[in-house]
C-alpha cells in the first residue's frame, strides 16, 4: 500500500480547516456564524472583536481587512447533518471532534458541506444550499425561506480564486453604488431643510392673517383698553367744545331777543320803572 501523497494530505487538512474553523480566530465554528461577501466562514463573537479592536494588528487580520462593519457580513441559517456525531462521545475529553463527517447538509438535496461539493449562500436571507440545488431547481425565490433573490445575492462559500475575484469585483461595485446612493441622498435632504427654513421664516398669507385665537384675543384687548383713553378724552374735549359753543349761542340769542319789546328782558315791572316827574315854570 503506498504512502498519501503529501498534497493531498495538505489539500484535505485545508479543506477541513476552511469548513470547521473561524478565519479569524482559528476556533473551531459555532453558531451564530457568519460569512463575509468573499464567502469566508467566521465565528461571529470573533468578527464583533475583530471590529472593536481596531488597534490589534493580527495576520488573521487581513483575511478580514475588506470586513467595515457588522453589515458587511450576513449570519448563515444552516442546515444541521443528523448523521453527524460530533463531540457527543467525547465524555471523557479522550475523543477528538467527528471532522470526517460534516456538520451541515443541504436541505434540498442532502449533499455534506465538507469542502467536496461546492455551497453558496443567500446575502438576503443567509439560507445555505448547495450549488447542485440552484442550478437543479432554478427559481427567483430561495428553495429554503422563499425570499426572493437576485443573482447578485449568490456569494459562494470557499471558493476558488477566480470565485473570490468575481465576488471581490461585486463587493466593491456594491460598496461605490451604495457610497454614490448616500451622495446622492444628502443634497436632497439639504434642498428639504432649507425648503423648510424658508418656510418658516416667510410665512404665506394664511399665516400672517391667522394666529392663534389666545394671542388675537389679547390683541385685540390689548387695543381695547389702548383706545378707550384716547376715546375719553376727545369725547371729553368735543363736549367741552360743545358745551361752550351751546353758552356762546344762548348768549348771543339772549342780547338779540333783548332788542325787541316783546322779549322778557324788555317787560320790566312798575317797581323796575322809574317815575317821570314834569314840571313847569308856571306852576312856581
Amino acid at each position: 500500500m503506498s504512502a498519501p501523497n503529501n498534497s493531498m494530505v495538505d489539500k484535505d487538512a485545508e479543506l477541513v480547516a476552511q469548513w470547521n474553523y473561524c478565519t479569524l480566530s482559528q476556533e473551531i465554528l459555532r453558531r451564530p456564524i457568519v460569512a463575509c461577501e468573499l464567502g469566508r466562514l467566521y465565528n461571529k463573537d470573533a468578527v464583533i472583536e475583530f471590529l472593536l479592536d481596531k488597534s490589534s494588528e493580527k495576520a488573521l487580520g487581513k483575511a478580514a481587512s475588506h470586513i467595515k462593519s457588522i453589515k458587511n457580513v450576513t449570519e448563515l441559517r444552516l442546515s444541521d447533518n443528523p448523521a453527524w456525531e460530533g463531540d457527543k462521545g467525547n465524555t471523557k475529553g479522550d475523543k477528538h471532534d467527528d471532522l470526517q463527517r460534516a456538520r451541515f447538509i443541504c436541505p434540498v438535496v442532502g449533499l455534506e458541506m465538507n469542502g467536496r461539493h461546492r455551497f453558496c449562500f443567500l446575502r438576503c436571507c443567509g439560507c445555505v444550499f448547495s450549488e447542485r440545488a440552484l442550478k437543479e431547481i432554478k427559481a427567483e425565490v430561495c428553495h429554503t425561506c422563499g425570499a426572493a433573490f437576485q443573482e447578485d445575492d449568490v456569494i459562494v462559500l470557499n471558493g476558488t480564486k477566480e470565485d473570490v475575484e468575481v465576488l471581490k469585483s461585486r463587493m466593491e461595485e456594491r460598496r461605490l453604488r451604495a457610497k454614490l446612493g448616500k451622495k446622492t441622498k444628502k443634497p436632497k435632504a439639504a434642498e428639504s431643510v432649507s425648503k423648510s427654513e424658508i418656510s418658516e421664516e416667510t410665512p404665506g398669507p394664511s399665516k400672517m392673517k391667522t394666529g392663534k385665537p389666545e394671542e388675537t384675543s389679547l390683541d385685540t384687548r390689548e387695543k381695547k383698553t389702548n383706545s378707550a383713553p384716547k376715546s375719553a378724552a376727545a369725547h371729553g374735549i368735543t363736549s367741552g367744545k360743545a358745551a361752550k359753543r351751546s353758552i356762546a349761542d344762548s348768549e348771543e340769542s339772549e342780547a338779540y331777543k333783548s332788542l325787541f319789546t316783546t322779549h322778557s328782558s324788555a317787560k320790566r315791572s312798575k317797581e323796575e320803572s322809574a317815575h317821570w316827574v314834569t314840571h313847569t315854570s308856571y306852576c312856581f
